[in-house]
């Protein structure tokens, strides 16, 4: 049961990687389920002040990867529809085969955003521009973020291994 839940907390802790790109999937929060799932394994003594800290971390990140984006886009001058194009055009790009599509594809989607909401095309740029930069900001903080908790993880890991196999 312990390498099964080891397995699962791994497979938890590169969800958590992969949603610090998805706007989809938490990505903090799923990396610390990895973290929850790891200390559930008989072998890992369960540490109640380790997995606290780290779940206000995640859990404050979460409610900042709301704000940073908004933040970028009010300002800038852009509206709600910007930012909902960022994410459109997030998924377009990570679905698309364009090179650098997860990069391109948030910027277009904030421009058409703010475009089909009928701002002027001046405004518009500026306001895609600074929702795409809420959402690299917000994106950067929770990669780094998931990329620290798998460090914990990985350290956590190394230290049961003996035991858990």
């Amino acid at each position: 049961m312990d390498i099964f839940l080891v397995i699962l907390a791994t497979f938890f802790m590169i969800l958590g990687i992969i949603g610090s790109f998805l706007p989809i999937l938490p990505g903090p929060l799923t990396s610390w389920v990895g973290l929850l799932t790891f200390h559930l394994a008989d072998v890992v003594p369960m540490n109640w002040t380790f997995l606290i800290i780290t779940f206000i971390f995640a859990f404050g990140i979460w409610i900042l990867d709301y704000i940073i984006p908004a933040m970028g886009t009010k300002r800038f001058g852009g509206t709600k529809a910007g930012m909902i194009g960022t994410s459109v055009g997030l998924i377009v790009g990570l679905l698309s085969p364009i090179p650098g599509g997860i990069i391109i594809g948030p910027f277009f989607g904030a421009l058409i955003g703010e475009l089909l909401n009928k701002t002027e095309f001046d405004k518009a740029l500026k306001a895609a521009f600074g929702s795409f930069l809420g959402f690299i900001a917000s994106t950067f903080i929770k990669f780094m973020v998931a990329m620290m908790f798998l460090g914990l993880f990985i350290v956590k890991f190394i230290e049961y291994k003996a035991v858990i196999f």
